[in-house]
């Protein structure tokens, strides 16, 4: 099988799109658990220290990405197909589980630096007083 640059184009984009849509399934209680747990395993021995084909020359190195992509479309392809569209309808609008766990760590990490950011001021506010109250008049 040829290369073929317009593949790897559309392979690249798609897959971001592909675990958004497993993460919204993942979270969904109407997924059987079964799939569940064989995402949960391939992702755990993707993040595994132990790296059992890295002998391998070339296909050592992609084995990883390989298996992530593999596992979520297996993933997704062993969830109730009303659930898949339901999940993707929502991805392209915007009103996903995963846009909104996305909007909820951004405000998260917006509040904390805004939190770091003013005590910080204060601190500088403090020091500039004490400065100025130490200085001769």
């Amino acid at each position: 099988m040829p290369f073929s640059l317009a593949r790897a184009r559309a392979l690249l984009f798609e897959v971001p799109r592909t675990a958004k849509l497993a993460y919204c399934l993942m979270r969904d209680d109407r997924v059987p658990l079964g799939p569940k747990v064989a995402l949960g395993a391939a992702l755990g021995l993707i993040v595994s220290p132990v790296d059992v084909p890295a002998w391998i020359p070339v296909i050592g190195d992609l084995d990883l990405l390989a298996l992530g992509v593999l596992t979520t479309k297996v993933f997704v392809d062993a969830c109730p197909e009303a659930v898949v569209e339901e999940h993707r309808a929502r991805i392209l609008n915007g009103e996903s589980v995963f846009d909104r766990d996305l909007r909820m760590a951004l405000a998260l990490v917006q509040d904390g630096l805004r939190r770091v950011a003013s005590r910080r001021g204060a601190r500088l506010a403090l020091r500039e007083s004490r400065e100025s109250e130490e200085q001769p008049a």
